[in-house]
């Protein structure tokens, strides 16, 4: 079993955001269990590492001399969230995540399953369509901090995974 996450082909065209130009995708095995795909998204991203918050606190910084929304205005809005993102969508194997701006539209999708060789699998999906070219500059700036970020959360729910399936010690 791979506490590493891995960087998988992701699905495209994929129905949570269709006409997405850019997307990438991750893969834990986790230990079978049954996590659902909204605990897996609850535990990833409701609790940021230091230097995570502190990358977030930068970037609301600089997008908001863009006009962009910030973190800290997604968690004002109305809507249920997992983290700071708003729920699109949810069921027990896929959570959607994510929101439109004027820059790009933006969607997470946590997906836990069984797979053919009878490994728990969770994926977790991002979706991009980038509007303008503010979109695309900014996605060309993220993208590195995204990626690094993802399988850290990821590594990080394979250790809680890991530890809560260990055997009892004698």
């Amino acid at each position: 079993m791979s506490a590493r996450p891995l960087m998988v082909k992701p699905l495209m065209p994929h129905p949570a955001l269709p006409d997405a130009d850019w997307a990438d995708c991750y893969e834990l095995n986790i230990p079978n269990s049954d996590l659902t795909a909204i605990a897996a998204a609850r535990t990833m991203l409701s609790r940021f590492p230091f230097w995570v918050r502190l990358l977030i606190r930068v970037r609301d910084a600089i997008t908001g001399l863009f006009g962009l929304r910030s973190s800290s205005a997604l968690r004002a809005e109305e809507l249920e969230k997992i983290g700071f993102f708003p729920v699109v969508s949810k069921s027990d194997d896929q959570v959607v995540l994510g929101f439109d701006d004027r820059h790009l539209d933006f969607r997470v999708v946590i997906d836990v399953r069984n797979d053919d060789q009878g490994r728990r699998l969770v994926d977790a999906t991002t979706l991009v369509r980038r509007n303008i070219l503010l979109g695309r500059i900014y996605l060309a700036i993220i993208t590195p901090f995204h990626r690094l970020i993802v399988v850290t959360m990821l590594a990080d729910l394979g250790k809680r995974m890991q530890t809560v399936s260990l055997p009892p010690s004698p």
